[in-house]
């Protein structure tokens, strides 16, 4: 007898079309086909976040005590990848009906999955300890690496430009700093460093005085902006991912169904 036939009383043999059941090899088919393009937008989507929070806080990297806020984004960075990748696998995998594509791409969606899901966890968890973590180690990072680590000191520099501040906490701390201690500085007069200053220019930060300099500590904006990131970061890692589920469940069932059609 034909493949898929069945025989129905009253009637002669007919084959069995592939639009036949509510989850018909057709219809999936004409789903992944529309979900592989939200995939693929969606990749784009959370890829560009990635880019866009390790270019905005590349700078400021090196003066946080973990690895974790960067390993955040570079995690979204390659979810976005594999998603773009796995859309045009998709894609080919379902017009060609080639079971092993298939295969490979329910899996790589897996892993887009696992990878934006723990972001998403991570950044909501790092979200609660980032505040003590940078009102404990910010001070000192400021205090101890200003004008002694190259890196260290542009980051700083920018911190306090971008942000409108001056010091960690308050600007008084520049006075307890190795770099006020060097006896070049101490020379020059000067009392905080001119990055400090409302309009920064070479050696105004001679003159403490609330009309030259900022008062207020990096660490608040600092903060403020960090925690907004990483809010971010969880909503589009942890959102996104139950949009990873329908492509997981879809593919498997035409992966099933297809497997069916063959072995029938």
């Amino acid at each position: 007898m034909a493949k898929n036939a069945e025989r129905l009383p009253g009637t002669s043999t007919r084959l069995r079309t592939r639009d036949d059941g509510c989850c018909s090899v057709n219809f999936l088919k004409y789903v992944l086909h529309i979900y592989n393009v939200v995939l693929f937008l969606s990749g784009l989507v959370v890829g560009g976040i990635g880019i866009w929070t390790v270019v905005s806080k590349h700078s400021y990297v090196s003066l946080m005590s973990t690895s974790t806020y960067p390993t955040l984004a570079y995690a979204l960075i390659v979810a976005g990848v594999l998603a773009v990748i796995g859309s045009w696998l998709g894609c080919g995998g379902v017009t060609s009906e080639n079971r092993c594509v298939l295969l490979i791409y329910v899996f790589v969606v897996m892993a887009v999955l696992v990878l934006e899901a723990g972001v998403g966890a991570l950044a909501r968890l790092y979200e609660e300890q980032v505040g003590p973590e940078l009102k404990m180690n910010l001070n000192r990072t400021f205090l101890e690496n200003y004008a002694v680590r190259f890196r260290e000191t542009t980051a700083i520099d920018q911190m306090q430009k971008e942000f409108k501040c001056c010091g960690a906490l308050r600007f008084e701390d520049w006075l307890v700093s190795e770099w006020h201690k060097d006896e070049g500085v101490l020379k020059n007069g000067s009392v905080v460093p001119d990055s400090c200053c409302k309009t920064p220019t070479l050696l105004c930060g001679k003159r403490d005085h609330p009309s030259n300099i900022q008062y207020t500590g990096c660490i608040y904006k600092f903060l403020e902006t960090t925690k907004d990131h990483l809010i971010i970061l969880g909503a589009v890692g942890l959102g996104l991912s139950v949009l990873e589920l329908f492509g997981i469940v879809l593919g498997s069932c035409l992966y099933i169904k297809l497997r069916h059609d063959f072995d029938d």
